[in-house]
């Protein structure tokens, strides 16, 4: 069961109660919504944490700094917290969504060193945090010094993991049969030798075309994630026909449509993403509890 915490004129209240079978609390994740479609992000990552075996309360939150198109500061203060507000709280667990900022330098993006601030709190105020697509190569860019370069067209559609680290516990449930599918909408990728790492950050799952799908660090306690796994079945569909509309260079994202033309698609990546989530979710439930990994 998800809860939804809100920001409204300063204080925050929950739009629904829960109940807890296995903790005394639930999972407490703030998630930094970078996305311009906004709602439809907050709806996915609602789905599919409703779908976990862990009670998650859920806060979103918005960087104060960026001007949202079309929305209106009050609106975005009403439905969302900012740093400042929850600046001397600790969450379980901080999500950082991507953003259609890939091509800009990142200190060119106009909530830069809001976003800087915000990864270093976490690094202190949450026990997990969990960072996809852009944001995961702006996480590896802070923590690591990893640059990013642009890719000759876009990475766009949904790959498959060909080496998994196993021993990992953000692997649990891909082994035989287990495949980690991920959906990959990208500009940019990350430059990366996989046989040199930076420090302790570790590869969990690679692919060919698209490199690194998951990388983990335990001295940030990050995970970084290159892709989607949030998003839904049409959601690359969405972006296809966008684009598509607009006159932009769009390839058919691979391993995607069943029939192009009638618009099917075959959603197979939905098992791997809740798996995903849900041994994440894990590592924030078992430091919850006392268990060491």
């Amino acid at each position: 069961m998800v809860m939804v915490v809100n920001a409204v004129n300063g204080f925050l209240h929950a739009e629904k109660q829960w109940t807890n079978q296995k903790l005394n609390q639930p999972v407490s994740i703030l998630v930094l919504n970078l996305m311009p479609t906004r709602k439809e992000t907050e709806f996915q990552f609602l789905t599919a944490f409703d779908h976990l075996d862990s009670d998650v309360e859920m806060t979103f939150m918005y960087p104060y700094t960026h001007h949202f198109k079309g929305t209106s500061r009050q609106a975005i203060e009403t439905d969302y917290v900012c740093l400042n507000q929850i600046a001397d709280r600790y969450y379980d667990g901080l999500i950082i969504t991507g953003s259609p900022v890939e091509k800009l330098p990142f200190n060119q993006v106009d909530y830069w060193d809001e976003l800087q601030q915000i990864v270093q709190w976490g690094h202190t105020h949450v026990k997990q945090q969990l960072h996809e697509c852009w944001a995961a190569q702006a996480g590896l860019y802070l923590d690591y010094g990893i640059q990013k370069r642009i890719l000759p067209s876009k990475l766009f559609g949904i790959f498959t993991a060909v080496r998994v680290d196993h021993e990992s516990p953000l692997a649990r449930g891909f082994g035989a049969g287990g495949l980690l599918r991920m959906p990959q909408s990208r500009h940019t990728e990350i430059v990366l030798d996989e046989n040199h790492l930076p420090g302790d950050l570790k590869v969990i799952a690679t692919a060919p075309q698209s490199g690194p799908i998951v990388l983990s660090s335990n001295t940030y306690q990050t995970t970084y994630v290159t892709g989607h796994p949030e998003y839904r079945e049409k959601t690359l569909a969405n972006e296809y026909y966008r684009d598509r509309s607009k006159n932009l260079p769009i390839q058919l994202p691979v391993n995607y449509f069943k029939d192009p033309v009638a618009g099917t698609v075959a959603y197979s990546w939905q098992d791997a993403s809740q798996k995903l989530y849900e041994n994440w979710t894990h590592l924030l439930a078992d430091k919850k509890v006392g268990i060491s990994l």
